[in-house]
């Protein structure tokens, strides 16, 4: 799903990212479907229950965790593809959800520091051009102890399903930006998160990332 919107210059990752998720659209339901039963079994469900107060979702894609949230959750979602968006806004009034929508930036969100309780962001930081950027600005926007959830696709721990990742992304990150090997837990602890929960799954290649912003270091007075 998207992450970020920038300028629109044919080289530029951002714009480019955009074309692709916008391409994708109207059959990403339906693919990605089948990689969740084999793959993200529960994932969903996972970033759901953890989820709590004012929810901010980045690259909401087409709103394939609207289903999972509590009833009375208070939902915001931003992202970068307009035809994903706009598949997510018809499926939360399907569901009778009323959520915030935007079409947005992940690495400047258009919200005040401190404005949730919890981000969310699922299957996309393997695809936002600048993931260190991007969570920067989910710490940002949390309050202190707010909650950061993550499931992604990541490097394998099993070397030879490493080495077809490393290959198949040669390929993939050229022609839309997909990351197969890149891991986020160690980008999470660099941005000062506070890891409260994790796991790894299908030979390493799924892991799921529960982690807290901590109180600001108090002043030093010398």
């Amino acid at each position: 799903m998207g992450g970020t919107a920038g300028t629109n210059r044919p080289d530029d990752p951002t714009a480019r990212q955009r074309r692709v998720w916008d391409r994708a659209a109207d059959s990403y339901d339906q693919q990605i479907g089948l990689l969740e039963r084999r793959l993200f079994g529960g994932g969903r469900e996972w970033l759901a229950t953890r989820a709590h107060g004012r929810i901010l979702e980045v690259a909401i894609g087409t709103g394939r965790n609207l289903p999972y949230y509590p009833p009375d959750a208070d939902i915001t979602g931003i992202e970068l593809s307009p035809a994903m968006l706009a598949i997510a806004r018809q499926r939360a009034s399907t569901l009778r959800r009323s959520v915030d929508l935007r079409e947005g930036d992940a690495v400047r969100l258009p919200y005040p520091d401190a404005s949730f309780d919890t981000v969310v962001c699922a299957l996309s930081l393997c695809t936002i051009p600048d993931p260190v950027a991007a969570l920067g600005e989910m710490k940002r926007v949390l309050v202190t102890g707010g909650r950061l959830l993550l499931l992604d696709h990541v490097g394998s721990t099993w070397p030879p399903v490493y080495a077809l990742q490393w290959l198949v992304e040669r390929f993939t990150i050229r022609t839309a930006g997909e990351h197969f090997t890149r891991r986020q837990l160690p980008l999470v602890r660099a941005a000062g998160f506070q890891i409260v929960e994790t796991e790894r799954l299908k030979a390493g290649t799924v892991e799921r990332v529960y982690a807290t912003k901590p109180a600001p270091a108090p002043a030093s007075h010398e």
